[in-house]
């Protein structure tokens, strides 16, 4: 064996493990497992209270425009704060502090406009 890949070896039986256990579980969970269905069970679930609509109904754009704005500033997060805590680093050296604060800057001026875009598109009004 190549000495390159010996700390791969044990991310390797690791996995192997890993993924092998989890099918070992499911089997045995599908074999052993007691099967009692009542319709009660098969009715979907909605905070204990008696379904009031069809499971397969159709939600407004708003939800999904909702959504999307979470998951985008949600993401913004991910990258602002890594940033955050390499800037103080960066601050030694006067150029590429400059240009790092730019590039925040920049990505952080497109999500505000993106931001702007939708408040007046009205996605932030739910009705």
């Amino acid at each position: 064996m190549d000495p390159n890949y010996a700390p791969y070896v044990s991310v390797l039986a690791c996995s192997i493990f890993v993924l092998g256990l989890g099918a070992v579980i499911l089997i045995l969970n599908y074999m052993l497992g007691p099967r009692r269905p009542t319709r009660e069970k098969g009715i979907p679930y909605e905070s204990g209270d008696e379904p009031h609509s069809k499971p397969r109904q159709r939600f407004s754009v708003k939800f999904y425009m909702t959504a999307i704005l979470f998951l985008v500033f949600d993401l913004e997060v991910v990258f602002i704060y890594p940033w955050a805590s390499k800037y103080s680093d960066w601050l030694k050296d006067d150029a590429f502090a400059g240009i790092a604060f730019g590039g925040m800057m920049v990505f952080v001026a497109v999500l505000t406009l993106g931001l702007v875009y939708e408040w007046k598109r009205g996605a932030m009004e739910w009705e």
